[in-house]
């Protein structure tokens, strides 16, 4: 995971890339490792495209560039269209982009990621409680709680968008 990349190539006129502070991931293998088998363990038994979009918006609600910048290259491989990645920001006024069930995570997403909104609303666990079986709900729970870690490493490692490949970290 390191962001020691030449600079060189990139088009004339763009602002420097902003220095990595830490690298958590680096420096304590064991957790890196253990968030791994966390990520895993979460997304288990979810709809691959689904879990990209949660990422994503847990991601830009976080301003978490390097994961914005990883989830979208994913969901973009796995088979998700440019239009409702684009859209997924603005997702309360693109809902005819995503299915009931995809609206109702991104809800949950949204109340389980910005917890000062007044935690997590009973209409909005109720819809996603009514899309998802309850195994299925705990997993996108997890999975949800897992990109908002992720997101907290990436945003205070500051570590950097634009290098990642797709399968770079598959495990």
């Amino acid at each position: 995971m390191t962001t020691t990349h030449a600079h060189h190539h990139a088009p004339v006129g763009l602002a420097p890339e902003e220095p990595q502070r830490i690298s958590v991931s680096q420096l304590l293998p064991d957790v890196y490792k253990a968030m791994i088998r966390l990520d895993i363990a979460a997304r288990k038994g979810l709809d691959p495209v689904l879990v990209e979009l949660v990422k994503i918006r847990a991601s830009q609600l976080n301003q978490c560039a390097f994961c914005l910048d990883m989830h979208s290259k994913d969901a973009l491989a796995a088979g998700e269209s440019v239009e409702r990645i684009v859209q997924l920001s603005a997702w309360r006024e693109s809902r005819h982009f995503y299915t009931e069930k995809e609206l109702a995570a991104l809800a949950l997403t949204e109340a389980v990621t910005v917890l000062t909104d007044g935690f997590v609303p009973d209409e909005v666990y109720a819809e996603a409680a009514g899309h998802f079986e309850e195994n299925e709900l705990a997993q996108l729970i997890a999975a949800i709680t897992v990109i908002n870690a992720w997101n907290r490493f990436g945003v205070t490692g500051r570590l950097t968008p634009g290098h990642y490949t797709p399968g770079d970290f598959k495990s």
